[in-house]
């Protein structure tokens, strides 16, 4: 049988492992309350701004002359004149005398030929006299005898038409003999810049011989290949528009203007590409002259884009880009996409000025998705959308 002793015991050690458990449960913190994570996700945002953009289309070229002459010698002799002027470089005007072949056998055969003017000149006259003396002579016979018809050698016609064929063979000698004369003078046909020189002094020539060639500084042309997708963006093909031109002078870059005057009308057969020629007046006028053989860079302005808008290529998708609204949800946006260059895309229709455009890179963005604001573009957002209570 149990002793009391043994009873109480384990009383006793049950009751002070429950006083323990008590005492250490009353010790104990309770867990802290941690604050709900914001799982929105963070995004970046600038505002639209819709404005007119022009549709630009790049090309590039050559500079060359519109006009380009080589001076060839018609008349055969020695060159015994050249102009100071007449050098590879050289600019002259319309008119200027660049060189001369020996004039001494001309003159004396213009002076030969009017000699044989005169003397064909003065037979002709001597034989009109001869014809109108006949022409007399006849009419009083006439007067005696109707029937009678005068020869028309009686009449001196036969003759007279030698002496007048004669005469025009003198005129025409006359003529061909002051042409060789003034072909002696080798001219500019234009205001133009020497390209080439062929010949010196006491170089003897013939005809088809080369002097040299020159240039026209009146119109400069430049070639522009564009290819043919780009010729929606153009007005009325280019034909008109105006062209900025760029290119290095002097180790500076430099512009000029220029307008497309007219389109060559086929396709290249090696480029494929379609060719717009543009001009430029008087190339060499200014201070920073646009030479010939420059290689450029060209700007054709296209048409003009009512409220369109520029934005990266990455953030349109499927035709569409992310916007935030007031209430910090995400929408899509459907654009109108007109063109894609260079990693940008100009969009017209679909958008509002004002809107704030998505820029940051979203996983997987969804229509109607919970969007929080980059702390840099906060102060950004607030004033937008206190402009807009306004």
């Amino acid at each position: 049988m149990a002793t009391k002793k043994q009873i109480i015991l384990p009383i006793a050690v049950l009751v002070a492992g429950v006083g323990l458990a008590v005492a250490f449960s009353a010790m104990k913190q309770p867990p802290e309350e941690k604050p709900a994570q914001d799982t929105r996700p963070l995004v970046s945002v600038n505002p639209i701004h819709l404005d007119t953009i022009t549709l630009d289309v790049k090309s590039y070229g050559v500079v060359k002359a519109k006009d380009h002459t080589p001076l060839v010698a018609q008349v055969s002799g020695q060159v015994v004149f050249v102009s100071e002027q007449f050098v590879q470089g050289g600019f002259v005007k319309q008119g200027d005398i660049l060189a001369r072949i020996d004039p001494n056998d001309y003159e004396a055969a213009l002076i030969e030929a009017q000699a044989g003017m005169a003397q064909a000149s003065s037979d002709l006259e001597i034989e009109r006299a001869q014809a109108h003396v006949a022409q007399a002579e006849w009419d009083r016979i006439k007067d005696d005898s109707n029937q009678m018809i005068p020869s028309q050698l009686y009449l001196r016609k036969p003759q007279l038409a030698e002496k007048l064929a004669r005469y025009r063979a003198a005129q025409a000698s006359e003529k061909r003999a002051k042409r060789n004369l003034e072909r002696t003078y080798i001219k500019a046909p234009y205001d133009a810049i020497i390209s080439e020189r062929a010949i010196s002094l006491g170089s003897v020539v013939n005809p088809g011989s080369q002097f040299g060639a020159l240039s026209s500084i009146l119109v400069a042309e430049i070639r522009l290949p564009v290819a043919d997708k780009e010729l929606q963006y153009l007005t009325n093909r280019g034909i008109g528009a105006n062209v900025t031109l760029t290119a290095d002078y002097a180790g500076k870059p430099t512009t000029w203007q220029a307008k497309v005057v007219r389109s060559e009308g086929v396709i290249d057969q090696k480029s494929r590409m379609s060719y717009l020629v543009a001009q430029v007046n008087t190339p060499y006028a200014s201070e920073q002259p646009l030479r010939y053989g420059s290689y450029i860079n060209a700007t054709i302005s296209g048409r003009e884009l009512d409220n369109a808008i520029i934005v990266p290529h990455h953030l349109v998708k499927n035709g569409k880009i992310a916007v935030m609204n007031d209430d910090l949800t995400l929408s899509f946006k459907s654009l109108n996409i007109i063109r894609e260059q260079n990693g940008m895309v100009i969009a017209s229709q679909g958008l509002n000025d004002g809107e704030q455009l998505i820029t940051s890179a979203l996983d997987f963005p969804t229509e109607g998705m919970q969007v929080k604001l980059n702390d840099t573009d906060k102060s950004a957002g607030v004033t937008q959308l206190a402009l807009k209570e306004e």
